[in-house]
């Protein structure tokens, strides 16, 4: 009787330590964060960011496709129409008393062209490198250029690279860092091999975060962000079943002095197969048109 219940218990023991091997050898395979690091990322590459570790090609000429919020990009709202904007009492009360005489008088037409505002433009926009670790972004509309800097160092965390910028000039478009997320290496050059190979596509995505900014307006008609915002953006790009290529430009806009809550939205482009169509023009801001109310939901 002994015999027989010790073996049993010898089994039962073999079992269950099978078991745990193979629920902990499944926990691996599913564990989104572990897999990135093993599967995805790997170890930190040596080479710096910037040009030569570019997972996608954002290079090129990009056309705004207006798909949402169309009275409010592609004309002047009514003055104190901040529909959509989690601004604060301060913010509506700026809003209220926006004037357009009055800025173009002051010779302030750029306001509405800041980093903060730019991307959700109806515009074309021209991306090149200024060099291996400055990708440069062109807009025809207001003829504006943003600078967008990858550490020359190794990486580094987006926010200690702001850090050491804390002191410069501020500018319409502000100081920007940038640095490549979630990169999907091919293949051949992931760095387990066999099963643990992954058969999706590489890429990756680009995230930018933005400080010295000037006072500016987050749409044409006054509704204001301050030089104390935060803009941090993330450029998605992919391809349609068609073969369009699209780029997804989310933005993210934090001001503890006109907003109650970030102010979040998803502009999307399409790339151009090439610049004919490329026309700078300067800023300029027309009035809303006649007749025009705000709208308070």
């Amino acid at each position: 009787m002994m015999n027989y219940v010790k073996n049993h218990m010898v089994k039962l023991n073999k079992l269950f330590c099978r078991r745990i091997l193979v629920s902990l050898f499944a926990f691996i395979l599913s564990s989104s964060t572990l897999a990135q690091v093993l599967i995805i990322a790997g170890p930190l590459q040596p080479a710096p960011p910037g040009r030569a570790e570019a997972p996608i090609d954002l290079t090129g000429t990009w056309v705004s496709l207006i798909t949402e919020d169309w009275p409010y990009r592609m004309l002047t709202p009514a003055v104190g129409d901040t529909m959509s904007i989690p601004v604060n009492d301060a913010a509506r009360a700026v809003a209220a008393s926006w004037d357009l005489n009055s800025d173009n008088a002051a010779g302030l037409q750029c306001k509405a062209y800041g980093a903060a505002g730019i991307m959700r433009m109806p515009s074309r926009f021209q991306i090149s490198w200024e060099d291996d670790h400055t990708l440069r972004i062109d807009t025809d509309a207001g003829s504006q250029t943003r600078l967008l800097h990858f550490s020359t160092t190794g990486r580094r965390p987006l926010l200690n690279m702001l850090l050491e910028a804390a002191n410069l000039e501020r500018t319409r478009q502000g100081y920007s860092v940038a640095d490549w997320e979630n990169i999907m290496l091919p293949r051949d050059q992931q760095p387990l091999q066999g099963f643990l190979r992954t058969e999706r596509p590489p890429g990756g995505n680009m995230k930018v975060i933005t400080t010295r900014m000037l006072p500016g307006y987050l749409r044409f008609n006054g509704i204001p962000y301050s030089e104390d915002a935060i803009l941090t953006e993330y450029f998605n790009p992919f391809t349609a079943p068609n073969g369009d290529e699209w780029l997804v430009v989310t933005t993210i806009v934090d001001d503890p002095v006109y907003l109650e809550m970030p102010y979040v939205t998803t502009s999307h482009f399409r790339r151009e197969a090439d610049n004919s169509k490329w026309n700078p023009t300067p800023c300029e801001t027309w009035a809303p048109p006649e007749g025009s109310v705000p709208v308070d939901l």
